[in-house]
Formats: structure tokens, sequence, C-alpha cells
């Protein structure tokens, strides 16, 4: 999972960050909202975690920009001494997914991360992935269409659920590169299109099938699910 923690207090963001890195986890810390945007302008992540009290911008304001000026979707938390009921409901009516007040506890917060990923993501059933004709054996790393084996190498299989798990979002490539290949991995972000492209071939990823792989320029790939009457016209 890839994870941006927006706070300025270093030893906290150094507690949660630690948490997440003993589960393995891709962790991206930033102490301040401008660093934040910047990266958010050209990264994507699993989700997002934010203080309220920032300096030079609020945690208030940074989520009005990722929900308003990016219609970023991001799942975001807000982790914050802030109690007040009246700041937890400006939080959440303008898109916030949870709010947890400090000291944040480990189990707590791990939960909560769980639940709002729960809501945003297509869930497996048991070691399953079915989505449409695509039907992911979670255990095995094989996938059938339409009831048909697909052949998959082991990267193209883990790029396939990871789109798949993340449908209608905007995903950087980066991202995809940490997600399948390990923030370690020293590849050019070609990669990514290279196997992109083989996934898109062979799972017929395109509108007569109902599904369509949208590159943005300068930035990644958004998988879509067309409605019947869009995959007809397309």
């Amino acid at each position: 999972m890839r994870i941006a923690i927006l706070e300025d207090d270093t030893a906290q963001s150094e507690t949660l960050g630690q948490w997440f890195r003993d589960l393995g986890d891709d962790v991206h810390i930033f102490e301040d909202p401008k660093s934040f945007v910047r990266m958010a302008g050209r990264e994507s992540f699993d989700i997002i975690l934010i203080d309220w009290m920032l300096p030079e911008m609020s945690g208030d304001s940074v989520l009005r920009w990722l929900r308003e000026d990016r219609s970023n979707d991001t799942p975001v938390i807000f982790v914050t001494a802030r109690d007040a009921e009246g700041d937890i409901v400006e939080a959440l009516n303008h898109g916030a997914d949870d709010y947890i007040v400090k000291p944040v506890r480990r189990l707590e917060l791990m939960s909560r991360i769980e639940a709002v990923l729960r809501r945003a993501r297509p869930t497996a059933k048991g070691a399953t992935l079915e989505v449409g004709p695509y039907v992911f054996d979670l255990n095995h790393k094989h996938v059938t269409v339409d009831g048909e084996a697909v052949e998959l190498t082991d990267k193209e299989y883990d790029l396939s659920v990871f789109l798949f798990r993340n449908i209608g979002r905007l995903l950087s490539r980066g991202h995809m590169l940490e997600a399948v290949w390990g923030r370690t991995a020293n590849l050019a972000t070609r990669t990514v299109d290279t196997h992109v492209s083989r996934v898109r071939s062979k799972l017929n990823l395109r509108p007569e099938s109902g599904f369509k792989l949208v590159p943005t320029y300068n930035y990644g790939y958004r998988l879509e699910q067309l409605d019947d009457e869009v995959a007809a016209g397309e």
C-alpha cells in the first residue's frame, strides 16, 4: 500500500511511518502542505493521512484542494488533535473519509484504514477478485475471462490485479511501479507502459469488452468500467 502522511510534527510522522513500514507499506512523509501539493499533483496514493493544523495552509484547505481542484477521490483520514464536533463535521462534509483524534492508537488506525479501503475498492470474495467477466484467483495467480484462462507473467498478473482493485482511479506510473515492482526497483517508468500495453491486449481491455484502460499524459492510467450503452457506442 502506498501511503502519504502530511504531518508537521516529526516525531508523530515518524511514528506513523514506522508502523506502516513494519507492514511492508510504501510511506511518503510530507512536513508542509506545499511539498505535499507538488507531489500529489503528479503522483497517486492508496490513502492519505492529514493533520489539520499545518504551516501556511490548513489540512482542511488541503482536503478541499484535493476534492475540488484536483477531483481526487483518494481516501483521506484526518489525524489531528482538534476534537470539536464542528471540526469533525466540517472535515467529513468536505470529503474526508474518517477522522481520528490524537493520540493515535496503532490498532485503531489500522482498522479504520481497512474499513475505509473496503468501502473504496472492489472487495475480493475469499481468495477471488471478480469484476465483470474477469475472475482473479489470488492464491494461484490465475485469471479467467468469460471462463477462459489467460496466460499472464507474474508482473502482468500483479499489475492486472492492481488495476482491477482500483477501477475508476487515476494511478500514477510511480504508484504502479511501487505497487508491482517495489519501491527499491531501479526501473524506468517505461516499464509500466510496456506492461500496461501487454495487459490491455491479453485481457482485451477495450470498450467492446466493457472496459477501457485510459492513459493520461505525463501521469499514468485509469481503468474504467463502461456501462452497456457506452460500451456499445464506442
